[in-house]
């Protein structure tokens, strides 16, 4: 599903210059839990924007389903994440003037689906996120490991094959944090491909295999469960 071949990613300005990435080689097979670990720093945002089609590596490959992205146009990379990419961030990324259900059925509008169906999709998801009772309320009248189940339902709305998680439980407490991750579980169960950055060791080990990131370099990758197709 996912090959980078090489990618390199560098940040400029007038008078520094900063390696992101630097000839990062990543493989990511349909259906698997792959987290990605490191110190702060090492690249691991860097590389889920990349992964994500957030931003353009500086130099490399990048082929997600078979396509060569890297040189996509924002119009390009726009379109193809709609679709294919749910992203569920640490700090929620919840627009406070929105509704709970007006927040989860948001992606809905900009791939244009029907009323209808929209209302739908956005009752049954809130349902299965137990979030339901919370359909009228806003992100600030709800606690963290609430905020967190409607960003999951937000990123899985449009059921995508990949899922990009940045820190996920970092701002949750501990049984928050295993109730989320528990629900990535289940959606990787369900054939989604879930690629997590994590400080965490014990939330990677949810994960079939682990990379470590350092200094913009792979630097091991730890296989923790058999993972088939």
């Amino acid at each position: 599903m996912i090959k980078t071949n090489n990618l390199t990613k560098i940040y400029r300005t007038d008078e520094v210059e900063t390696v992101a990435l630097n000839n990062v080689n990543v493989d990511v097979t349909k259906g698997e839990f792959v987290a990605v670990m490191g110190p702060s720093g090492c690249g691991k945002s860097t590389l889920l924007n990349v992964i994500g089609l957030l931003d353009n590596p500086t130099s490399g490959e990048y082929h997600f389903n078979t396509q060569e992205v890297s040189k996509y146009t924002e119009r390009m990379r726009t379109n193809m994440r709609k679709s294919n990419i749910g992203f569920i961030f640490q700090s929620f990324n919840l627009i406070d003037e929105l509704t709970v259900y007006e927040n989860v059925e948001l992606p809905l509008l900009y791939i244009k689906m029907s009323s209808a169906e929209r209302k739908k999709r956005v009752n049954e998801v809130l349902d299965r996120m137990k979030i339901a009772h919370r359909a009228k309320h806003f992100p600030q009248q709800l606690s963290g490991g609430q905020q967190q189940r409607v960003a999951v339902a937000r990123a899985v709305i449009t059921k995508p094959k990949l899922m990009l998680a940045d820190e996920p439980t970092g701002n949750l407490d501990s049984a928050n944090g295993e109730e989320v991750m528990d629900l990535l579980t289940q959606l990787n169960e369900e054939g989604t491909t879930i690629i997590m950055v994590t400080h965490s060791p014990s939330h990677a080990e949810y994960a079939h295999r682990t990379i470590q990131l350092f200094d913009g370099h792979i630097v091991t990758e730890n296989i923790k469960k058999e993972f088939h197709l």
